[in-house]
């Protein structure tokens, strides 16, 4: 029988009594529903399969494989592998992936729905995820700001905005020459409504949002800088940490996620799978341009 308890006062719900390898059309409604109620849902003590694991992120959208495809996993290309560890002195996967707040797959046209993380190996210390709560944060704007920011729409392309020296952690993981050619420049809402609950929060506005439609760069880069720092104030944030086997799936439609840096010579592993929308909720593909005004 499957137990519900939350895992913070602000967001978050653990499932309880439930083995996802064989996971039933009735027990899922309830994670599913609980997954939206929550924004953030951990199943613990997990052992799956990678064909499991991609069938229990199939229920929740459709996958969509990384663009860092040296670093799919081998049985299956949706599942990218994050981990810190090396075989005959080459990594085996992404080491310090997303190690800034910031939305999944928010510079593809078709957001995303939903990642899925499921912890191979943990470290002694550290490998955290902080989530931030944007419908929250959207909730507590006050009501001129609301209405100001309502009609925007931002700019997205791949990277970190506040980090683009290739030399360090937190920069946005590095693309190759090929990889960086597939990635497009779109636009999102910086207001977004939840395309199940309704519920109106604050999309991607740290991470891949360079710049706002028709709005000079650097009074742009001033306003998402001034939401950024709003929506991942710490009365809005939350640290998960990961047991071995533990799978956690989060909302990127009501959510900020951000991972954090591990010591590199103790060993963490992940596997991660992200599921776009059903179907395009918005997205518009912009023509390549020099600067961020458009």
């Amino acid at each position: 029988m499957i137990s519900f308890a939350p895992l913070s006062d602000g967001l978050g719900v653990e499932a309880r009594g439930i083995d996802l390898a064989t996971l039933d059309d009735a027990a899922f409604a309830e994670l599913e529903c609980a997954f939206f109620r929550g924004h953030v849902l951990a199943i613990r003590a997990q052992t799956l399969a990678p064909r499991e694991f991609v069938a229990l992120a199939r229920r929740f959208g459709p996958p969509e494989p990384h663009v860092i495809d040296q670093f799919h996993h081998p049985d299956d290309p949706n599942i990218l592998i994050l981990s810190n560890r090396r075989r005959d002195g080459r990594p085996v996967g992404l080491a310090d992936a997303g190690t800034y707040f910031h939305t999944d797959y928010s510079y593809l046209p078709v957001p995303a729905r939903a990642t899925l993380l499921y912890s191979i190996e943990v470290p002694s210390r550290g490998g955290d995820t902080l989530f931030a709560n944007q419908v929250a944060a959207y909730d507590d704007l006050p009501d001129a700001t609301k209405r100001r920011i309502d009609p925007l729409v931002a700019i997205h392309h791949y990277g970190n905005r506040n980090n683009l020296d290739d030399a360090t952690r937190t920069v946005a993981s590095v693309l190759s020459a090929d990889q960086e050619a597939r990635m497009p420049l779109v636009t999102h809402p910086i207001v977004r409504a939840h395309p199940v609950t309704g519920r109106k929060a604050l999309y991607a506005v740290s991470g891949s949002s360079f710049g706002i439609v028709g709005m000079p760069d650097g009074e742009a880069r001033a306003l998402l800088d001034e939401l950024a720092a709003h929506a991942t104030h710490p009365r809005y944030c939350y640290a998960f940490t990961y047991g071995p086997g533990d799978v956690v799936v989060w909302d990127n439609a009501s959510l900020l996620h951000s991972a954090t840096l591990t010591d590199p010579d103790d060993p963490r592993t992940l596997w991660r799978i992200t599921v776009k929308e059903p179907a395009l909720a918005g997205a518009v593909i912009a023509p390549r341009f020099s600067g961020t005004t458009m």
